[in-house]
Parts: structure tokens; C-alpha cells; sequence
């Protein structure tokens, strides 16, 4: 017997274009982006206990009233940003779900990003009633990067084109391989970015917050250096794939040099002129944009890693046409 869910009953009557799916994963990426910056304008600006309750602002009220004031108001509006996500992010699962044919790949992936939502909901909520712990703190940062993970990789499924096979063969096994170590690199670099953060002196709230037991200097140093190997990872690769002419993989990993260095002279500047809130709010949006750069180079210079549509529907009509061309084998000898 067959069990109808509500959207498999909507499938059986009604389909979405590809465009329509193409423009909701977008905006559940930009949208998770944007998220990044919300709760860095919340940290910066002290005010993760504006509304010191959740899902409520306070005891007595969903919303801020105007007693509670300017903090309570950018709080809330971090969660009504999140409001915008999940409408985002059932756009995309609707839309997964009308395509026909239906691709359940992409189907799993919209429904990640739903359970990641979630996720990150309650991490934010427990945050606020654990009075900001910089460790649950830079646990809900981390889910945020998840979440930016399935967005980016929802978006390369269905928007990338296929790849011919000439460029398939300029991409080399060095480069596959340093594509690898740069997104490892990346993920340590931003995990230890959470260290700073918690360790440093914008706690996301004007009251005093417990810190992380690091020494601040120390933290920044090694999240310094190991933003320098990032970089000069990036420029080896780039070097590996000029050689090559790998010319897609290539522009790809310029642009992601070209924020990490950005990205960089940001961290410099905020070090240096202690600790701006522009600068800080800068830098995590910056943070969100190097990930979602290295997940596109890994991505490129690994296409059979994750292929998009395209391709996985190129290299089906490439397998049929080969399965009817190809000449029968001849009979062996008794």
C-alpha cells in the first residue's frame, strides 16, 4: 500500500520548472549567509540577551516591548531573519519535490537543510538560556557553517553545467589533493576562529559573560597562522591548476584567494584597532564567504565528488550510448 504525504500528493498533481528550483536554493544560500551576519550584528552589538528568554522574547511576551529596548529589537530581528530561512528552505523542499523527474538527491538535501534549521534553532535558544556559554556559542556558529554546507551544496546540484571530459583531464591528482587539504585547512581555520571569538572580548551581551579559558594572543596567533597556510595552500593549487590550464577550478580558487586575503587584511585591521564592531561583523560575514569559496573549489576540482544534474544525467546518456554502440564480445572457445 502505498502512503501519500501531503507533498507527494501535491507531485502527483502539480510541477515546479527547474528554474523554480534553481532560484529557491539560491535564496536559501544567501539567506544562510545572511544568517551569519545576523548573529554577528547580535554579538557585536551585546546584544545576545536582549531577549533573555526563548522561543519568547521574555516571560511575558513573544515580541520586545518597548520598555526592553534597542537590544531586544536586533535579537528578535536575528529570529525573524531565521523565519526567513525556513521559508527559503521549504521553497527549496517543495520545489525538489515537484521536479519531475524527481532527483532524490536533491530531495535529502532540502530536507537537510530543514533538520539543520532546526538544529540551529534550538542551539540558539539554549544559548540564551545558558546566559551566552561561549562553548554552546561557538557550537550554534559551527551548525551555522553546516547549514551554509548543504545550501552551497544544494546550489552546485542543480546550477552547475556539465563538465566535458577534456576538462575532467587537466585536473591532476596533485590538485585533487590539495583541493582536500585546503578544505581541511579551511574547517580547522574557522573552528579556531570560534576560539577567538569566545576567548575575545565581544561576549554578545553588555553584561558580563564567562569567557573561554584561552589566552587571547595565543588563540589569534595560531588562528593567524593557520590562515597564512590557508593562503598559501590556495596559491599552490592555483599554481598547480595554471599549469595544467584547468581554466573553471582555476578561476574558481583565484576568486577564493582573493577573499582569504581580504578576509586577512580584515582580521589585521580588527587585531590592530582593537577589535571595531564593523570590522568583527565584517569578518564573520568574510568567514561565511571563504567557506562557501572552498566548498566551491573542492567542488570544482573534484566533479565527480558531488556531481550536479548535469552531469550525472550527461554521464547516464554517455553510459547508454556506449551500452548501445559498443560490439559484442566475441564467444570464447570451448
Amino acid at each position: 500500500m502505498r502512503i501519500i504525504t501531503p507533498l507527494g500528493w501535491l507531485a502527483d498533481r502539480y510541477t515546479l520548472s527547474p528554474r523554480s528550483l534553481r532560484w529557491a536554493s539560491t535564496a536559501s544560500l544567501v539567506v544562510s549567509v545572511l544568517i551569519v551576519l545576523g548573529g554577528g550584528i547580535v554579538r557585536v552589538t551585546g546584544s545576545g540577551l536582549g531577549c533573555p528568554t526563548w522561543p519568547t522574547c521574555d516571560t511575558t511576551s513573544l515580541t520586545p516591548t518597548p520598555a526592553m529596548g534597542i537590544h531586544a529589537v536586533i535579537e528578535f530581528s536575528n529570529r525573524m531573519l531565521t523565519v526567513v530561512l525556513c521559508i527559503a528552505v521549504a521553497w527549496v523542499i517543495i520545489a525538489a519535490r515537484l521536479q519531475k523527474p524527481r532527483v532524490r538527491s536533491i530531495t535529502r538535501l532540502a530536507w537537510s537543510q530543514f533538520w539543520l534549521v532546526l538544529v540551529n534553532a534550538v542551539a540558539g535558544g539554549v544559548s540564551v538560556w545558558t546566559g551566552l556559554n561561549p562553548y554552546v556559542v561557538a557550537f550554534h556558529f559551527v551548525m551555522a557553517m553546516g547549514l551554509l554546507t548543504t545550501t552551497t551544496l544544494t546550489w552546485h546540484r542543480v546550477h552547475e553545467a556539465a563538465v566535458s571530459k577534456d576538462a575532467l583531464s587537466r585536473i591532476t591528482p596533485p590538485a585533487r589533493v590539495l583541493s582536500w587539504v585546503l578544505a581541511a585547512l579551511t574547517a580547522v581555520l574557522i573552528v579556531i576562529g570560534t576560539l577567538v571569538s569566545g576567548s575575545g572580548p565581544h561576549s554578545g551581551d553588555t553584561v558580563e559573560v564567562p569567557r573561554m579559558a584561552f589566552d587571547w594572543i595565543d588563540i589569534t596567533i595560531v588562528h593567524g597562522v593557520l590562515g597564512t597556510l590557508t593562503l598559501v595552500v590556495a596559491i599552490v593549487l592555483g599554481v598547480v591548476l595554471w599549469h595544467s590550464h584547468a581554466v573553471i577550478p582555476l578561476r574558481r580558487t583565484a576568486t577564493f584567494i582573493a577573499v582569504v586575503i581580504v578576509q586577512a587584511a580584515v582580521g589585521l585591521a580588527q587585531s590592530l584597532t582593537a577589535l571595531p564592531s564593523l570590522l568583527v561583523a565584517i569578518h564573520l560575514l568574510l568567514a561565511a564567504l571563504v567557506w562557501v569559496g572552498v566548498l566551491r573549489v573542492l567542488l570544482d576540482v573534484n566533479p565527480g565528488l558531488f556531481p550536479s544534474v548535469h552531469m550525472a544525467a550527461a554521464d547516464a546518456t554517455s553510459d547508454a550510448d556506449h551500452a548501445t554502440n559498443a560490439e559484442p564480445l566475441p564467444e570464447r572457445a570451448n
